[in-house]
């Protein structure tokens, strides 16, 4: 790890982190306090996939459904309107409508085969902009001047990696540039978290033989054809079971860096504070250690 003890994370000049963890626990918004405090560099995974490197997939998919309709298809075809996604650290629905929902089309979702390939498609950029992150840890102190560093990863992040591979090349790429930094939740926040995604599914990314395996359960337990299943009713169904499934991956990323709790979390004001949430959760780790 980069920072063997509370006193080394507390004495360094500069301080580069990787917060991970279910969507919804508070990364985003610690990072978006660090980065208020001005002297933190945010670098968002999801807003890199979605401009970096799936802008062009998702573009292309607004022009295709504006193509459908003949006054905006004449002014396409002409130059005379602009069309583009206009994702934003905070707001992220281009990327997750483009990603969309496996099922009956006249719900909106997509066959399940073209869903497939959005979904390798988000696994690609995922690992790119993972990848980039050391790139971006340099970026930050060498063009911008920026002392200190936090990555912002995405809730999939433990589905495009081998946590119980100490040769994994992204996690070796990444512990070597950065803190990582488990947000822990307990079950009352994972019972929160369904409540929430229930009210209003959202399209996620899954790692392609659980996804596969959770659509032909799916087919079978409520004896549905691929056509006829509600994509809504599918991805709330998937949720659960999703993180499940991510739970022990998350746990067993952590041994490469510590763990705090989501509560501990939500009680961060400042820049100050969250320094010290850092240093209390070295301290735990190496008395664990002893």
């Amino acid at each position: 790890m980069l920072y063997q003890s509370a006193q080394d994370w507390r004495d360094a000049p500069q301080k580069s982190i990787l917060l991970f963890g279910m969507s919804g626990l508070g990364k985003t918004h610690v990072s978006n306090l660090l980065r208020d405090a001005g002297d933190w560099f945010h670098y968002s995974v999801d807003y890199r996939i979605g401009t970096r490197y799936m802008g062009e997939h998702i573009a292309d998919n607004a022009k295709r459904h504006a193509m459908q309709v003949p006054f905006l298809r004449e002014l396409l075809m002409s130059d005379s309107i602009y069309i583009g996604s206009n994702i934003t650290f905070n707001n992220l629905a281009p990327l997750s409508t483009y990603l969309g929902k496996p099922g009956d089309p006249s719900k909106g979702g997509l066959a399940f085969e073209e869903y497939m390939i959005r979904q390798d498609q988000h696994r690609q950029a995922e690992i790119a902009s993972l990848l980039d992150t050391p790139r971006f840890v340099r970026r930050a102190k060498d063009l911008y001047g920026y002392p200190h560093f936090v990555c912002d990863s995405g809730g999939s992040i433990c589905e495009v990696v081998d946590p119980d591979n100490p040769e994994d090349e992204i996690l070796t790429a990444l512990s070597d540039s950065a803190l990582l930094v488990w947000i822990k939740g307990d079950e009352a926040h994972t019972e929160e978290l369904i409540r929430r995604f229930d009210r209003a599914p959202k399209p996620m990314y899954y790692e392609p033989s659980f996804l596969r395996q959770a659509w032909a359960e799916y087919l079978e337990t409520f004896e549905r054809t691929p056509e006829t299943v509600d994509p809504d009713a599918f991805v709330r169904w998937t949720y659960a079971r999703a993180l499940a499934h991510r739970q022990p991956r998350y746990a067993a990323m952590a041994r490469r860096g510590v763990t705090v709790l989501a509560d501990e979390v939500a009680a961060v004001r400042s820049a100050a504070d969250f320094n010290e949430l850092i240093a209390t959760a070295l301290a735990r780790r190496g008395h664990d250690a002893t």
